[in-house]
């Protein structure tokens, strides 16, 4: 069940691939077949119609800016809503946990509005900040229901010995918080890496570009170039897969923490 179960899910994945070595009228005439003839050139002449080595670049800042934010203040929201005790606690928790909320493409208009009058489009803040900003929510979520599961002796014994809060949060709570904020990040590098209505909006220069953007002069409303569509989308894919290879036991080990105490 298991096997037949993989083989459906990666079926899609095997397609795409094979779709970039077709022609477009093998594409049509022959669509679930093995190319006749493998069009080896179909990701060089994408990768050049598209602008792929600028939108990969602009992609890849954009990208690790707004993670490094991201994990960065969901880990110390986290720490300090999972480890102190005070009176706006819940009301603050409640906070984050209502942004989990909102419809995020919701919010175009009203973020349009407020960049163009702050001088913010067309240029990587106008990515970066609405990334982390719909991210922490979820960030501190899966941080601080992970913190809450660490026994608290750890950090007494930290305090007795003068290792101050931040020493804490640095030499151990963040330490041991890996397994959940590599959860986060993969699923927050999936999200920015491939959002496609943020960058439509809000950039509109060629030179800042994201990949998701150069993946869409392969289609007019006259018609679709479907072999360098998938070679693009070949490429394109790459880097969700690589990430997610090197990081799947960190992200399984982030699902299940915090399920179980003691």
């Amino acid at each position: 069940m298991l096997t037949l179960y993989a083989l459906v899910t990666l079926y899609p994945l095997f397609w795409l691939f094979m779709s970039a070595f077709k022609s477009n009228e093998e594409f049509f005439s022959a669509p679930f077949s093995l190319p006749a003839q493998w069009h080896w050139d179909n990701f060089s002449r994408a990768w050049e119609v598209s602008g792929m080595g600028v939108s990969l670049i602009n992609s890849t800042i954009v990208t690790i800016a707004s993670l490094v934010l991201t994990l960065v203040l969901g880990a110390l929201a986290a720490y300090v809503l999972a480890r102190f005790e005070f009176k706006l606690k819940p009301l603050m928790m409640g906070l984050f946990l209502l942004g989990m909320l909102i419809p995020i493409h919701s919010t175009l208009v009203p973020l349009f509005i407020i960049m163009k009058k702050i001088g913010l489009l067309d240029s990587y803040g106008a990515l970066i900040l609405p990334y982390t900003a719909f991210e922490l929510p979820l960030a501190i979520f899966v941080t601080a229901a992970y913190l809450t599961s660490v026994p608290k002796e750890i950090e007494e014994a930290a305090l007795m010995d003068g290792t101050g809060y931040w020493g804490i949060f640095f030499r151990i709570m963040l330490p041991l918080s890996i397994p959940a904020l590599s959860t986060v990040a993969i699923l927050a590098f999936l999200r920015f890496w491939n959002d496609f209505a943020f960058a439509l909006v809000f950039i509109s220069k060629p030179a800042l570009k994201t990949l998701p953007l150069s993946l869409s002069v392969f289609a007019t409303g006259y018609s679709t170039d479907y072999k360098l569509t998938m070679a693009a989308l070949s490429i394109a894919v790459l880097p969700t897969i690589i990430v997610f290879l090197l990081f799947q036991e960190q992200i399984m080990k982030g699902m299940t923490a915090g399920a179980v105490k003691g």
